[in-house]
């Protein structure tokens, strides 16, 4: 199946690392050109090699600083034809009581995974509108769908909140030519916040897990970037609104 992704010029948020950088090679390798966004200056190094990829560093948690960013994108590289809104995650959390939760830390989780997909989507949408085409692919999570595997209050109702919005932007934004989609991965051992999780759960929790899932294994960042790829490409020009679980078969 050909994507037809050439020279098409895609926005990758939380690209320094796991699911994100995947996604990055995985768009370069079909001849896409990417704007590579992380907070994580550093983290962003290893994509500077990769042909076609631009590297931004920046908080998109604001919509002031997230705006200044996208605009830089737009004056420095062109008209962007997609944006997949990978950047969020746990930042480091772990499960804790109810009561136990402070509002920075709910705060934290709600910034990255939801207000920076809401600036970005704001900020490249105009310019999608203008050309009458474009993508945008949020990467929400099974928490997104039910109660979530980690326990964290502040994720699982974060990730509900993307899915609400990815669905609401699908509406706004079809008449243009926009599709927007969600990709909601199970547990996914792409970076030291889900290594930690995961190492958390200790064995008997861990075997649980994997049994509860129909492939009997966990999902890799590259399987999480081969479902946001055909969302991406002209293949999937008729699907909008939806959100693909690529879980492994969840029990």
């Amino acid at each position: 199946m050909r994507l037809n992704l050439q020279d098409k010029l895609f926005v990758v948020t939380g690209a320094a690392q796991g699911i994100g950088a995947a996604i990055v090679k995985g768009l370069v390798d079909e001849g896409a050109k990417v704007a590579a966004l992380d907070i994580d200056a550093e983290g962003l190094n290893p994509l500077a090699g990769l042909s076609g990829v631009h590297s931004y560093d920046g908080d998109l948690s604001s919509a002031g600083d997230a705006q200044a960013l996208c605009q830089s994108v737009v004056e420095e590289l062109g008209p962007v034809y997609g944006l997949v809104t990978a950047a969020g995650g746990v930042r480091g959390q772990t499960a804790k009581a109810l009561e136990e939760v402070a509002e920075p830390e709910w705060r934290t989780i709600f910034n990255a995974n939801v207000d920076a997909a809401m600036w970005c989507s704001q900020a490249f949408a105009p310019g999608m509108r203008d050309a009458g085409e474009g993508r945008i692919v949020t990467i929400s999570s099974g928490a997104g769908l039910r109660p979530s595997l980690t326990g964290i209050q502040a994720y699982a109702a974060a990730k509900h909140a993307l899915v609400g919005l990815t669905r609401q932007l699908a509406l706004e934004l079809g008449p243009a030519g926009i599709t927007v989609n969600s990709v909601a991965p199970g547990f996914v051992l792409s970076n030291p916040s889900t290594e930690k999780q995961w190492t958390a759960f200790g064995a008997q929790r861990q075997e649980q897990v994997v049994n509860g899932i129909h492939m009997r294994r966990l999902g890799s960042a590259e399987d999480i970037a081969d479902a946001v790829l055909f969302l991406c490409s002209e293949r999937a020009s008729w699907i909008s609104g939806q959100v693909l679980s690529v879980d492994g078969g969840h029990a």
